[in-house]
């Protein structure tokens, strides 16, 4: 692993945790955007620009348009609320840094070949063939991604709608 791979997935990990436990929705959303962004330039270094395109298009452009939009109609907290919600969010994921870390150092040990050039898929092939056959990690990983977005704004309109009553 070089340096510029180190500090991708260095940026990814603080991102992601910045859009997890940062108090302002907007500046989450742009932590995600962010994050996003990262997990392209890692998906094209693996060779896997078809899942980097939708990456990109999706995940970093138009889920973070709807999360802007979500945020955009609902109220904005208090002082009070938004110190409250971050206390609350300290003491329901405390744990996460301390699994990222134990799972780095897990992973640091196993040695796994990093020839990518040898999951290369020819340019003659249909799209179809090669998502299907040659790269289903990327279909799980981005379906993933999708559900992450999907949960994340039903969970901003519950929030919202249960406020209002």
């Amino acid at each position: 692993m070089n340096t510029l791979d180190m500090i991708l997935l260095i940026t990814m990990t603080v991102t992601a945790l910045w859009a997890v436990l940062g108090r302002s929705l907007l500046k989450a959303t742009i932590a995600l955007a962010v994050t996003s962004a990262v997990i392209t330039i890692l998906m094209f270094r693996l060779n896997s620009p078809l899942a980097a395109v939708f990456e990109l298009s999706v995940c970093t452009g138009l889920i973070t348009v709807v999360f802007v939009s979500t945020i955009s109609l609902t109220r904005p907290l208090t002082h009070q609320e938004t110190i409250d919600r971050t206390k609350d969010r300290i003491k329901r994921y405390w744990y996460l840094p301390v699994i990222i870390i134990i799972a780095g150092v897990a992973l640091s040990f196993v040695k796994m070949p990093l020839d990518f050039a040898a999951t290369h898929v020819p340019v003659e092939q249909d799209v179809r063939s090669v998502l299907w056959n040659s790269r289903q990690l990327d279909i799980f990983g981005q379906i993933a991604i999708i559900l992450a977005g999907v949960f994340g704004v039903v969970i901003l309109f519950k929030r919202g709608h249960n406020k209002d009553d």
